[in-house]
């Protein structure tokens, strides 16, 4: 069954829009859980623009599924996530100050570089994933990093899925059978949402995790957060 993460950081931008602690950040992430999130997702970047470190290290003694820390590998992500030590790190290529994640790793360019990082990491007993585009070239030498996981990422998807879903899921079912012929497991996410979650999980076999934040935040708005966190989950689940 693929796992469903929530992704908070739109929690902790909605609270450092005011001040305070409203919402309060831990207490979003808890109720995520026990509304039936199997993980829970942070990106800090080094503005601290929604995340904080302090955040992340609030959050780790109190979560009850798999905590995944996602974000670019600078010495101080390196050392936060050591310290923390989460199931999951997830290295996104992100330059500073990008708005969102756009694009995947150049795993070629950066082979060296990742398979050194991965493997402070793998000492530490943390599942390590890329976040990668489709291009087969990039998934084998992502296996040559020594990572455990690719993250597929998903906006191309969602982007075509309103007009040609066939035309959108046909490089993502190519990219999840090179990852498999690796032996990489195939997490994905950005952009997935209640209209294009089932078709995506239900062409890509062996899906073990999506992490979904800006689309289910928006959507607890209208249905709230329980009732959202459940739809998401049923999109899995009835796949």
């Amino acid at each position: 069954m693929t796992k469903l993460s929530v992704n908070i950081n739109k929690i902790a931008t909605l609270r450092n829009a005011r001040g305070g602690n409203l919402p309060d950040v831990v207490k979003a992430a808890n109720d995520c859980e026990r509304f039936g999130a199997q993980g829970i997702t942070v990106h800090p970047r080094p503005d601290e623009r929604h995340i904080r470190y302090a955040d992340v290290y609030a959050l780790k003694p109190v979560l009850t599924t798999e905590f995944n820390i996602e974000g670019y590998p600078s010495e101080s992500f390196i050392n936060l996530v050591l310290a923390v030590k989460p199931a999951q790190v997830t290295l996104v290529p992100d330059p500073p100050g990008v708005l969102t994640s756009n694009a995947g790793w150049d795993t070629v360019t950066h082979q060296s570089f990742l398979t050194s990082v991965i493997a402070r990491f793998k000492e530490n007993g943390i599942r390590t994933s890329v976040f990668i585009d489709t291009d087969p070239t990039m998934i084998r030498n992502a296996y040559r990093t020594k990572t455990d996981r690719v993250e597929l990422y998903t906006e191309s998807y969602a982007r075509i899925f309103p007009s040609n879903r066939d035309e959108a899921i046909k490089p993502f079912i190519d990219a999840a059978k090179v990852a498999r012929e690796c032996g990489l497991g195939i997490n994905a996410g950005h952009d997935l949402n209640l209209q294009n979650l089932a078709f995506f999980a239900k062409n890509i076999p062996g899906l073990l995790e999506v992490s979904i934040g800006h689309a289910l935040i928006c959507d607890a708005l209208y249905y709230g957060l329980e009732n959202t966190v459940q739809l998401y989950r049923r999109q899995l689940i009835d796949k």
